[in-house]
């Protein structure tokens, strides 16, 4: 998920893939500020990559397949991101990330913990907290302590939030649709399955953060 805009974060990266990282925040912002989309900056995001050569400087030839894999997969996280956000704010004047938790939210009609919640979101509990502050507040969700422990919050959607969410949730698969295009439905399904594959393997081989 995306964050709000106030807190919203990237992985660190450093060396070379750096500068490359730092052209694609600054266009994909300044495409998502701006009302009409400019194909131009999701050519120079493209050019950018084929046009990166790793490997000039001695020793630099190792793991260029995974570096290029990344800036390809950041590419177009990039642009459809900075797509979905101009939709939903000029559409229904919401934000990516309120629209994530309602989609969280809307698979668990008992609602989530808030732990829970930002544990599937993959962000801190401080990064959610604000969010669903605002949504309490438009009244599309509920914070109310659990049952069995008082310390223990659950948020749940509100009939409005439902109603909310299943709106906005058509208009956002026939914007990623649109995205989309022209690229082969069977190759759609192919990248689908290796992508899982990779999530796993990512997974599996991600570090324990240093206490």
């Amino acid at each position: 998920m995306g964050v709000e805009r106030e807190t919203e974060s990237h992985p660190k990266i450093d060396g070379s893939t750096a500068l490359v990282f730092a052209r694609y925040q600054q266009q994909s912002r300044s495409a998502c500020d701006m009302r009409q989309p400019q194909k131009d900056n999701a050519l120079s995001i493209q050019e950018d990559l084929d046009d990166f050569r790793l490997g000039e400087r001695a020793g630099d030839q190792d793991h260029r397949a995974e570096v290029r894999l990344w800036l390809r997969l950041l590419a177009c996280s990039t642009l459809i991101e900075a797509e979905l956000r101009r939709q939903f704010r000029e559409k229904f004047n919401f934000t990516l990330p309120r629209f994530d938790i309602l989609a969280q939210l809307d698979r668990e009609p008992g609602g989530l913990v808030q732990g829970e919640l930002s544990k599937r979101l993959m962000v801190s509990q401080a990064n959610v907290t604000p969010i669903i502050e605002r949504l309490i507040a438009d009244g599309f969700v509920t914070r109310s302590p659990s049952n069995l422990d008082r310390r223990v919050q659950i948020i749940c959607l509100t009939i409005e939030g439902r109603q909310k969410f299943r709106r906005m949730a058509k208009k956002h698969n026939a914007w990623l649709a649109d995205a989309m295009a022209g690229f082969p439905e069977e190759e759609i399904d192919e990248i689908g399955k290796k992508l899982a594959s990779l999530k796993r393997a990512l997974i599996a081989n991600r570090s324990e953060p240093q206490r």
